[in-house]
């Protein structure tokens, strides 16, 4: 929380603050913008790799649905979103799963990571790009480099553990989960599909904490000046008010939730993380013919967090598709849309975070 940025930000800075992310923003979730559809091209054709490595392991067998997918694939779009040169984003991102984690290794995991989004808005001030930070920069000159690379650190860590959480908590919901959720994935509406698991499982169960500037009343209670106050969408998502009023039968379900915040400090990535999210999963259950909970659901293990609400592990029976059904993009390719959204094969494999998935399969996991 000591980290000042876009989340947690304050005062008179937030507005231009957020007016930046809005602009900075706007081409990666305007679905006209070709940038939006290089993102799309590049969210399959990850979500492709990861699939494909799995299959090392065998078209059939056991796999861990959320090392070897829901995490890595939003770090991935993330680390294209920064526009990290070559596989230079590889060991960041695996430094943000340790501050993720908050294991004994997270602190010095964070001072590299920062040290690290440092360098790179040092690389974006001298050389601008086609990415987040060069637009935020444009939209905001005034950044210095240390409040841009909190900024990213925010993209990077917020956004992708959102996503990677949504992935597996939706899996989780179609397998087991009540009959309208499986419906609506049928359906091939699969925003839908999320709507009503976030509805059931939002992954960010508390925002974090904000205080009290005045006494204020709330129904029968004070809230002094200086009090910390958290919302909890999770809480406020089984309030029996609204909970027991949401039809569970229809084709489209309520969009009134909470897992994106609301009014003026709503999520200003949520378009953006929603549809990396329904890309990630459409792909999965196109690509799988068969997937089931390698454990019963009520032992699925949870991570400890008094923010998110995610799996440790996701582990899954399988059985892969004898082909995979084309990309989005391969049917009608777009100039420029299809092309460089993989990095260099002998690239990949160099990477952090491609020898630790290949560790996965070697492992046995």
């Amino acid at each position: 929380l000591e980290v000042n940025h876009i989340l947690i930000q304050g005062g008179a800075g937030y507005r231009p603050l957020r007016t930046a992310w809005d602009v900075a923003l706007k081409p990666f979730q305007d679905p006209r913008h070709p940038q939006a559809k290089r993102l799309k091209a590049a969210v399959t054709a990850y979500a492709d790799e990861l699939i494909t490595l799995v299959e090392q392991g065998g078209r059939t067998g056991v796999a861990d649905l959320s090392a070897q997918f829901s995490r890595p694939l939003p770090l991935m779009v993330a680390s294209h979103l920064l526009g990290f040169p070559g596989s230079q984003g590889d060991d960041a991102l695996m430094d943000m799963w340790r501050v993720l984690d908050a294991g004994p290794d997270a602190e010095a995991a964070l001072e590299r990571l920062l040290a690290t989004l440092a360098e790179l808005a040092a690389l974006k001030l001298e050389k601008p790009g086609d990415d987040f930070p060069s637009y935020l920069l444009a939209a905001h000159p005034d950044l210095s480099l240390d409040h841009l690379a909190r900024e990213l650190f925010m993209l990077l860590g917020m956004t992708s553990d959102h996503v990677g959480i949504l992935i597996s908590n939706t899996v989780v919901e179609v397998i087991s989960g009540e009959g309208s959720v499986r419906a609506s994935l049928s359906a091939g509406m699969v925003r839908e599909t999320m709507n009503r698991v976030v509805m059931r499982k939002p992954p960010l169960v508390n925002f974090v904490p904000r205080f009290a500037a005045r006494d204020t009343p709330l129904g029968d209670y004070t809230i002094r000046a200086g009090d910390p106050v958290w919302v909890s969408p999770g809480a406020a998502h089984a309030d029996p008010l609204f909970a027991d009023h949401v039809a569970s039968g229809t084709t489209i379900s309520t969009r009134a939730h909470l897992s994106w915040g609301a009014g003026p400090r709503q999520c200003p990535a949520r378009e953006l993380a929603s549809a990396v999210a329904a890309a990630g999963v459409g792909r999965l259950f196109e690509r799988f013919d068969y997937l089931d909970l390698a454990l019963p659901a009520d032992q699925l293990p949870w991570r400890s967090s008094p923010f998110m609400r995610g799996l440790r592990s996701l582990p899954v029976h399988y059985d892969l598709a004898s082909a995979p059904p084309p990309r989005p993009w391969a049917e009608e390719p777009a100039p420029g849309v299809a092309e460089d959204v993989l990095p260099d094969p002998s690239a990949r494999q160099r990477s952090s975070l491609w020898r630790y998935l290949t560790g996965l399969i070697r492992g046995g996991r």
